[in-house]
């Protein structure tokens, strides 16, 4: 299992937002190569996430 720091702008996903979600959310809004090939070939189901702030 990993770990992983993600980010989100508050006006799109707030932590209170995220608390009333399923487990699951869509990506989007990932332009930079290199995060979208971590997130399609390495994050898994079951690895945890981390938000700063």
């Amino acid at each position: 299992m990993r770990y992983w720091l993600v980010k989100s702008e508050p006006s799109d996903v707030s932590v209170d937002d995220l608390a009333k979600m399923p487990k699951t959310l869509a990506r989007y809004g990932v332009r930079n190569d290199q995060t979208r090939n971590f997130m399609r070939d390495q994050m898994k189901v079951g690895d945890k996430l981390n938000r700063p702030g």
